[in-house]
């Protein structure tokens, strides 16, 4: 470089450097604030439902845990920028022997305290191989003011296109993606 010293061009490398570490280092703390929350529920599709028909079956209300989830990521309720749902699996406990054959189609919806229920994954075909875990499509909807409550409950509902001659008990694990502001930053 023509005309500059030493130092000059120290001063503007030095610059260049402490701007690509700043970016760097901004990246690398926004990670920090990004996490899962799992959470599993039962619920029974009883025997007796119809065939062709769309029932609901409910889950008990289910405790987030959220602000002491948020403490150990180190955040808080107010810091949460988004929750979305990124996976939701289905599993047959019982009988030992089922699948999910009997299944037509099913769709998730959350509620809690004072929200709008809205549905977050759904499957408009089961395939017959499906076996006794399937996963649903979910929705890129931002959950958070559901996840930050104290409890919330799902509701699903199916279409069977099969009799059942047992209840088939179901396992419900859902996980959502938190993304949050670090504490103190």
């Amino acid at each position: 470089m023509h005309g500059q010293t030493p130092y000059t061009m120290f001063k503007r490398y030095f610059s260049i450097f402490c701007l690509f570490t700043l970016f760097v280092s901004c990246d690398k703390l926004d990670e920090l604030t990004k996490f899962d929350m799992e959470y599993s529920q039962r619920a029974t599709i009883p025997s007796s439902t119809g065939i062709n028909l769309p029932f609901d079956i409910f889950t008990p209300e289910m405790e987030t845990n959220s602000e002491s989830k948020f403490a150990v990521n180190d955040t808080r309720k107010d810091l949460i920028e988004e929750i979305t749902l990124t996976e939701l699996e289905l599993v047959i406990i019982s009988p030992d022997t089922a699948d999910f054959s009997f299944l037509n189609s099913i769709e998730v919806y959350i509620s809690a305290d004072g929200l709008e229920e809205i549905q977050i994954a759904s499957l408009s075909e089961v395939p017959e191989d499906a076996g006794n875990r399937i996963t649903l499509n979910t929705s890129d909807t931002d959950l958070k003011e559901y996840i930050k409550k104290d409890e919330f409950s799902l509701r699903l509902n199916t279409v069977t296109d099969e009799l059942m001659s047992a209840d088939h008990e179901l396992e419900v694990n859902s996980t959502f993606f938190v993304d949050a502001k670090i504490l103190g930053l």
